[in-house]
């Protein structure tokens, strides 16, 4: 396993002498391309080859909606877009020759030169033949970890996997299985309605208590870790290589699922899945991108909420926030910065007299999710907020806007997708009047999730009875 962090010097090619040096290696090289990939002539475009230097450009931010399309995070993405493919090589080759200025990802040897070397690994990247990919590990603010750089040995055939409703989820959206998943978390063991598999798969501990002697017997390739922030430690898992892409975070989500349809070869499912989630966020985002800030309902999302418990906020930068933000509302929050989930007074939320009120129906206060299907405890638990007699006042209160939203499976990776159609719907219910987020739930679940499960008969995930009388 080799990984590094940002920030430290590389040493790269800037001389002509070098350059010319390079041009020999190069020479020496070209047969091994075209021994080793004959596919590539047939398959490309030839006209790439014949590109200039000033029809390359470099993506910018400003060229993908947020939260949807994402630069791919992976060295050999020389133009920096969403994906690594013959534009890439004939990029780094301009870099190599001067022409370009060199780009964070140009590197795809990750070896600190621009060199023939890189040629030969974007096209083996592009036909999925690399023996090891390099990836850039996302920058996250809460909580606060910096972005990071891991080499991934290929093929990866054992995996131990933590994260039931974020990194398990995807990986068997990919259809990857337990013909490669050896491991997982005691997250996954305790729901095997959601996971009949990989439930009876050995337990690894879990993402806050590993179990580092039963991951090494399991002697996996790599560990997926849900959390990051190091509750993962390396030193103890030698010869594993672990990886955290944070499919968790709303922003990183299209990103990392990219990341693992190159990881594991399989970017086709990973488009699909991409594909489908990016066209609900973009039809929400753009419904409510032009409304005014009057227009935007003020959100206060009760995080962790617990019935008769102390009122708990989300700040910028997680995920309950920016979906808030999506769903075209304001998060009381938004002046709340460099924080986790900070607990705030009732004057506060009495002060901010929020519109809409979301309380986080967490299933170890409130039964709720894929297993229960009694509403009596979300009702409940909409009734205490209610009844508080501090928010007597509040907008949300006096219109009966209070709503609960079972999370984590509306709120996490795939299944987050949902959360923000409610919150959509619930924000701006004439503007989405033709969203059906139960629609949108079920199609997840069979398509993506691979289960015979009805929403019709089973789960409880929203409760707002005034509006959605069946509470689901």
């Amino acid at each position: 396993m080799r990984i590094k962090f940002l920030g430290c010097e590389k040493e790269k090619m800037k001389t002509k002498n070098k350059m010319i040096a390079s041009l020999e290696i190069a020479i020496v090289l070209c047969s091994m391309f075209l021994v080793a990939l004959p596919a590539i002539a047939a398959e490309q475009n030839p006209e790439m080859h014949e590109m200039s230097a000033s029809t390359i450009t470099t993506a910018s931010e400003d060229e993908f909606p947020d939260y949807t399309r994402s630069t791919l995070g992976i060295f050999g993405n020389a133009n920096e877009d969403d994906t690594i493919d013959m534009r890439d090589l004939t990029y780094v080759k301009l870099i190599f020759f001067g022409k370009k200025p060199e780009t964070e990802l140009a590197d795809a040897k990750y070896d600190g030169k621009i060199n023939p070397l890189d040629f030969i690994q974007i096209k083996l990247i592009i036909v999925g033949k690399e023996k090891e990919i390099t990836i850039l590990t996302p920058e996250v603010k809460l909580p606060v970890m910096p972005s990071g750089v891991v080499t991934v040995h290929k093929p990866v055939k054992r995996i131990v996997v933590y994260g039931a409703r974020t990194e398990a989820e995807v990986l068997r959206a990919l259809n990857i299985g337990k013909d490669k998943i050896v491991g997982v978390d005691q997250y996954i063991m305790d729901d095997p309605l959601f996971y009949p598999e990989l439930s009876k798969l050995p337990s690894a501990g879990s993402y806050f208590h590993p179990d580092y002697e039963a991951i090494l017997n399991l002697n996996p390739d790599v560990l997926i870790d849900f959390m990051g922030g190091g509750y993962i430690d390396e030193k103890k898992l030698p010869g594993v290589t672990v990886i955290f892409l944070g499919t968790r975070f709303i922003e990183h989500y299209t990103g990392a699922v990219r990341k693992y349809g190159y990881i594991f070869d399989k970017r086709e499912e990973a488009e699909e899945l991409i594909n489908w989630r990016e066209g609900w966020i973009s039809k929400i985002e753009s419904r409510t991108e032009g409304l005014s800030e009057d227009e935007k309902p003020r959100v206060f999302f009760w995080v962790h909420f617990k019935p008769g418990g102390v009122y708990t906020a989300v700040c910028k930068g997680a995920a309950f926030y920016e979906m808030t933000v999506i769903a075209g509302g304001k998060n009381i929050a938004e002046d709340l910065e460099d924080c986790w989930i900070p607990k705030v007074d009732p004057e506060w939320v009495i002060e901010k007299n929020p519109d809409i009120i979301v309380a986080q129906a967490y299933p170890g206060y409130v039964p709720c999710g894929y297993s229960v299907d009694d509403l009596s405890e979300m009702a409940a638990a909409k009734e205490d907020i209610m009844k508080r007699i501090e928010l007597a006042n509040v907008n949300a209160v006096k219109t009966g806007n209070v709503f609960m939203m079972a999370i984590p499976p509306l709120g996490y990776g795939g299944a987050g997708s949902m959360g923000i159609t409610y919150m959509a719907k619930w924000d701006h219910p004439e503007l989405f009047e033709d969203l059906d987020p139960k629609a949108i739930h079920q199609e997840y679940l069979t398509r993506f999730q691979h289960l015979d499960y009805d929403l019709d008969e089973h789960g409880v995930f929203v409760y707002h009875p005034e509006k959605h009388p069946d509470g689901k």
